[in-house]
């Protein structure tokens, strides 16, 4: 589904563009490709450049509770320096590389509730306009699927995911967000832990895992959180199953709060919308001896993940 907007600053007879992005999922590290689709309006105009953004809607707390707000996480500039005549059609193809952190918003072909798009913006004649919104699909990497496929096989269940604003300290994130991937934990440790998320942390040569534990109380003391952080390669071949039960056994034994990794979250950035929670909450992960299969729970389909793009970017401030 693609967006078309009118370029709203040239006026009526301006011309109108419309991207869209080669079909199928992403994943992180990889090229996303399309062609943007310019057509004249009622006059010739010098198209200065062609931009394209990726934008995320990112959850961050504060101190009257959480907000929601749009992050643009990269640009890339892809065409531009020509002059679109009166009524000319011409299409400019693009290949852009998704940083490695984007974060992942399907799993086996079904939608998370993480919501990111692509925006294409024009600059003509020195006045720049948002042109076209697009949703943008991202598919694990191979070791983030080979992840949680074995906290499938150990039982665990997907509650949610979201996108966090802040950073994870002790890390080498990069973008000013971090994914949480929420899941329910299997009989073995429900007795010691309430929840766990699940954060990637993609770069080039390799992946950092970190978990988070919120931890049961005991009868003498209250719960807390446990946190820890895992290296692994891109292409490792391991046992998965047991590595992260062993990562699960390491986590539930840490006692310490947030040490030595904590969440340093930063104060939200200029968009002061408040926008309606997005698809997601409710989906369900049950597991499988083959790994995770995803089931949605309230109808959720992802043509209604694509009308959450449209409506939640339309509201965002400049």
């Amino acid at each position: 589904m693609v967006f078309k907007r009118l370029l709203g600053s040239l006026g009526v007879g301006g011309p109108t563009v419309d991207t869209v992005l080669d079909p199928g999922p992403v994943r992180p590290g990889g090229a996303l490709t399309g062609q943007v689709h310019l057509k004249g309006g009622q006059a010739g105009f010098d198209i200065e450049g062609i931009t394209l953004e990726l934008v995320a809607r990112v959850e961050a707390e504060h101190e009257e509770g959480e907000r929601e707000g749009v992050v643009a996480f990269d640009r890339f500039t892809v065409g531009g320096g020509f002059r679109l005549a009166e009524g000319e059609e011409r299409s400019v193809p693009f290949s852009v590389t998704l940083p490695w952190e984007t974060p992942v918003t399907e799993l086996y072909g079904q939608p998370l509730g993480v919501v990111l798009g692509v925006r294409t913006e024009l600059s003509v004649a020195g006045a720049r306009d948002k042109g076209d919104l697009d949703p943008l699909t991202v598919a694990p990497l191979p070791a983030q699927e080979a992840v949680l496929e074995a906290f499938g096989a150990l039982g665990f269940a997907f509650r949610s995911a979201d996108l966090e604003y802040g950073r994870i300290g002790g890390t080498g994130q990069r973008l000013p967000f971090y994914q949480e991937i929420e899941i329910v934990p299997s009989p073995q440790y429900a007795d010691r832990v309430n929840e766990v998320e699940v954060t990637f942390l993609a770069g080039p040569g390799g992946m950092e895992v970190v978990l988070e534990a919120d931890k049961r109380g005991g009868l003498l003391s209250g719960g807390h959180d446990a946190l820890a952080r895992f290296t692994v390669g891109h292409h490792d071949s391991r046992d998965w199953t047991a590595e992260v039960d062993g990562w699960m056994r390491e986590l539930v034994e840490r006692r310490a709060s947030h040490a030595p990794y904590g969440h340093a979250h930063a104060p939200y950035g200029s968009h002061d919308d408040h926008h309606r929670s997005g698809p997601g909450v409710g989906t369900a992960i049950a597991a499988g001896a083959a790994g995770l299969a995803v089931g949605v729970v309230g109808g959720m389909v992802a043509a209604e993940v694509v009308d959450e793009v449209g409506d939640f970017f339309e509201g965002e401030e400049e």
